[in-house]
């Protein structure tokens, strides 16, 4: 049962509970209609210290498509904070006012901490460069419905490995099931932490490390790009040296397989040029769609109202 549950880390569900929240996410996205008003009456917190588009508004959509409702904020400066309050007291206070929130905060553990403030069930929508479980749904319906399978693929993640927590959250989550090859594409300075390769390690899963896109690409069955994320560098200097070193255009998918999916958490920068948009493999688009799916989902989960 997942009703009344956190949601802070990647591993706090297992297996069986995952793929029981993909099972009800494809049903949404068969027949949304089933579930609009699931969530009448109900209504979701986002409390959101740092920016975001596609996360929140992708929380709101979801709730409004339940039949729920939403209050919120969208930068720190528009919350009690900037006053002085601390963490702890808004989320008490908030939990009186909603069903189920949404956090989103610059500092890692913010919500595993914040989450015994709250007396309903607190969704980590990414905390600094530590995780972002509800991407990760986004991610693995994505891969469910292009894939029709989460196990026998080798994924290749690309760009900023080391302070990306979407990488960080899919990596775990994808090395729960069989036969998965990693393929870890950065720059020196931006490698997959060391936690993550041990942690790969003890569950004996197949990975490898490289530093050009062109020499991996043919192998890989799904391509993860990211950003490589300007507001986690303390050096501006080190940012602009990295941030153009991964470009995927249509020269470099000329060696790829011809059912890659091609993945990117957004907001992309020039990661990807658009004129990959166009290729039928190109699915990050989609996966902001289905963002909002795999959030009705896992609301309906949380609240045991489906």
């Amino acid at each position: 049962m997942l009703k009344g549950r956190n949601l802070i880390n990647t591993d706090d569900f297992s297996v069986e509970e995952i793929d029981e929240i993909m099972a009800l996410a494809q049903d949404i996205n068969k027949s949304p209609e089933n579930f609009s008003n699931s969530c009448r009456g109900k209504i979701l917190g986002t409390l959101f210290f740092e920016p975001s588009t596609r996360t929140r508004l992708s929380f709101e959509s979801a709730i409004h498509r339940l039949g729920g409702d939403c209050i919120g904020f969208s930068e720190s400066q528009s919350s009690s904070t900037s006053k002085g309050e601390s963490l702890a007291d808004t989320i008490k206070t908030v939990s009186n006012y909603v069903d189920v929130i949404a956090m989103r905060h610059p500092k890692e553990g913010s919500s595993n901490w914040g989450s015994h403030y709250s007396s309903v069930p607190l969704i980590n929508s990414g905390d600094g460069g530590h995780q972002h479980p509800t991407q990760t749904l986004t991610d693995m319906l994505t891969i469910k419905e292009t894939k029709g399978k989460f196990s026998g693929l080798t994924i290749g993640f690309c760009g900023d490995l080391k302070f990306g927590r979407t990488v960080h959250s899919l990596t775990k989550a994808m090395s729960n099931y069989d036969d998965n090859h990693f393929v870890f594409i950065s720059p020196e300075e931006l490698q997959i932490p060391e936690y993550l390769k041990i942690e790969l390690d003890n569950k004996k899963c197949s990975y490898e490390e490289a530093k050009k896109l062109e020499k991996v690409i043919g192998q890989l069955d799904i391509l993860y790009m990211t950003r490589v994320q300007k507001e986690r560098f303390f050096n501006e200097a080190d940012y602009i040296r990295l941030k153009d070193r991964y470009i995927l255009d249509n020269r470099k998918l000329k060696d790829a397989k011809s059912d890659l999916v091609i993945l990117h958490p957004l907001p992309r920068v020039n990661e990807i040029a658009v004129e990959v948009d166009d290729d039928p493999r190109a699915m990050y688009f989609e996966q902001a769609r289905y963002g909002v799916i795999a959030r009705m989902a896992l609301i309906l989960k949380l609240l045991g109202v489906e």
